[in-house]
């Protein structure tokens, strides 16, 4: 017996299941669950509010959980619904929201935020212990909050995993960007004169790599300059290597010049390996995406495989949101307002959420802005009206969510008369 609802809703081009949480009776009992790294705390509490169970300790890990759940087994009416609450925690409640519950409970995941508001809603604002946290999630369990669990396909695992790897190495390698430039200007003062950019470059990596000794070059000459380029085939113009040349013979010397290209050489060997990475990052996204439940996703004007593969490792599985609305709200991306005697006042964007979601959107909307006639329009219509970029990008962000929505709910391409 499962107490999961669901809904099979016939949609053009496929059937879209929606996930529903079963609603809170008088028999419903509530496993609220604290997890920690090492440990985690569980209580057992039933709807009027009396503990039946807990709280207890247990390590995480299978005979830890096994045998908590074995005692409170013997706790729960054979008639209960049961619903267990876990919070959120980085990646540390991942084993228990996998874990094999016994059949017919009800595995809900719970925002933190949501937590410690309740925590300040029963007045410990700034009082936080476990057993605490236990009671706020139970409140919540209680009052119908929580996202429920699903059977997820493993390959939106596999792109979340691959998504935030990749996201990692880009962080890293703008890191060591930045730190390779500025080794860069102690060994080759006045290179980033003659070339602006760079890195990003083939020619500018071969002089970063080859040339950080500003004399050499200049030694080196224009014409030799262009043949050594082109044993490495690059074609590098003339004009191109006389600023180079020009700017190696008018180069300062600096003290720090030996120690600053003996880093240089480290931290362009990094380079060449996190590029590596997220090439290879980004050939695994494009392997898993297409068969994916987001694979259509790519026939959007401006959105590739990086793209739709950052929105799909910060949605998740797609059947836990009922609609875009509920998706642009948990992106943050929802304006604040304020109302009371009857004046209402709207801010900016709230930020409550989920900032990958929130990249995710704001990332979609910048490539329809781009690419998509019709969000082209959209856009010069909002910045003909006075409306800052930020406004612009918001909105773009909420078309994009609409447009994600609908192709992944009826497994459809896009069609650009459709959302002209």
């Amino acid at each position: 017996m499962c107490w999961t609802h669901v809904d099979l809703l016939t949609r053009p081009g496929g059937v879209v299941v929606s996930v529903h949480v079963a609603p809170v009776t008088s028999s419903t009992i509530v496993v609220a669950v604290d997890v920690g790294k090492t440990s985690a705390l569980l209580s057992v509490t039933d709807a009027g509010h009396h503990r039946l169970f807990g709280p207890s300790e247990f390590a995480m890990n299978r005979t830890g959980l096994a045998a908590v759940l074995a005692r409170v087994a013997t706790s729960v009416p054979l008639s209960g619904q049961v619903k267990v609450g876990v919070e959120a925690a980085g990646h540390y409640h991942r084993p228990v929201l996998d874990h094999r519950w016994p059949d017919g409970w009800e595995v809900l995941e719970l925002n933190p935020a949501h937590v410690a508001e309740q925590r300040r809603v029963q007045g410990r604002r700034r009082i936080k212990t476990d057993v605490i946290d236990l009671e706020a999630i139970t409140e919540l369990v209680l009052a119908g909050h929580g996202s429920p669990v699903t059977d997820r396909d493993v390959v939106i695992g596999e792109i979340s995993a691959w998504a935030v790897h990749r996201s990692r190495r880009v962080a890293t390698r703008t890191a060591t960007k930045n730190q390779l430039l500025g080794q860069l200007d102690r060994a080759f003062p006045g290179l980033t004169l003659a070339l602006p950019d760079v890195l990003a470059t083939k020619i500018g990596r071969l002089v970063a790599a080859e040339f950080a000794d500003p004399t050499r070059l200049a030694g080196l000459g224009v014409n030799r300059l262009i043949r050594f380029a082109a044993t490495r085939d690059l074609q590098l113009r003339r004009p191109v290597a006389e600023r180079l040349v020009a700017a190696a013979r008018d180069a300062l010397p600096t003290r720090d010049a030996v120690i600053a290209r003996r880093i240089l050489a480290a931290d362009l060997a990094l380079l060449a390996d996190l590029d590596d990475q997220i090439q290879s990052a980004e050939t695994a996204l494009g392997s898993l995406l297409p068969r994916s439940p987001y694979a259509t996703l790519t026939s959007v004007p401006g959105w590739a495989v990086v793209r739709v593969s950052n929105y799909a490792a910060a949605l998740g599985d797609p059947k836990r949101w009922p609609g875009p609305r509920q998706i642009y709200r948990a992106s943050g991306l929802s304006p604040m307002q304020y109302e009371s005697a009857h004046k209402r006042r709207d801010g900016g964007i709230s930020r409550e959420g989920s900032v990958a979601l929130r990249r995710a959107l704001i990332d979609l909307g910048i490539g329809l802005w781009l690419n998509e006639p019709a969000a082209k329009t959209y856009a010069h219509g909002l910045k003909d009206r006075g409306k800052h970029s930020g406004v612009v990008a918001c909105a773009l962000a909420h078309r994009a969510n609409r447009i994600a929505y609908a192709l992944v709910r009826d497994h459809a391409t896009y069609e650009a008369a459709r959302w002209a």
